[in-house]
């Protein structure tokens, strides 16, 4: 079975969480994390390149010269590709990046990049964060607490503006939720603090 600590906000341990070996426990599967995070990166690509094709270029309505008789090549239209300020063979148009994989290989992925950060003792488990008022001094505090000095991804079990106007001027820390956590979120960061009501969610969702 695996476990991980569970700490208070102060930094105290407040006793320990079973992980559900499925999903935390499981063998990592690289081909499948990679395969997965190619897919978000590409998908996160705008697409808005484009060129103008020859039916795209104004002009070149007219016949340059008559076909024979002239000694020089054949021409129908100044806007052809070999023309200067013609159109672009096969050049970039606007298209869409985005693939998705089928939901078990998502799932797999997820599980995957979990287990790893559990085996290297990256998971890092908070009963819950409660801030007052947002105050990023605050939220340094409880990093600081937490012996959390890297690139860190916050899994929270819904969104807090409180929390996240607090740590939003903190350039090491990305927050999301248990739900929109995905494979390219867990690998970009070094650690990962987890809520205990998130890591619930985690589990129920990927069960």
């Amino acid at each position: 079975m695996a476990y991980v600590a569970l700490f208070k906000q102060d930094g105290t341990k407040a006793g320990e969480i079973t992980l559900n070996d499925d999903i935390f426990a499981v063998e990592v599967n690289e081909s499948v994390v990679f395969d997965v995070i190619h897919s978000q990166r590409a998908s996160k690509r705008q697409g808005t390149h484009a060129v103008k094709n020859r039916s795209a270029v104004s002009g070149g309505g007219r016949k340059p010269w008559r076909q024979k008789g002239t000694g020089r090549a054949r021409q129908g239209s100044i806007r052809s590709p070999q023309w200067r300020g013609g159109g672009v063979v096969f050049g970039p148009t606007s298209r869409s990046y985005n693939y998705k994989f089928p939901q078990k290989i998502r799932r797999l992925a997820l599980k995957s990049v979990y287990s790893e950060k559990v085996a290297e003792n990256k998971l890092i488990a908070v009963e819950r964060l409660t801030f007052e008022v947002p105050k990023t001094k605050e939220f340094a505090k409880v990093l600081a607490n937490l012996a959390i000095d890297k690139k860190v991804l916050l899994i929270l079990e819904k969104r807090n503006d409180f929390v996240e106007l607090s740590a939003r001027n903190l350039p090491k820390v990305q927050i999301t939720t248990a739900k929109r956590a995905s494979v390219l979120d867990i690998v970009s960061n070094d650690k990962l603090l987890i809520t205990q009501t998130a890591l619930s969610q985690i589990e129920e969702g990927l069960a």
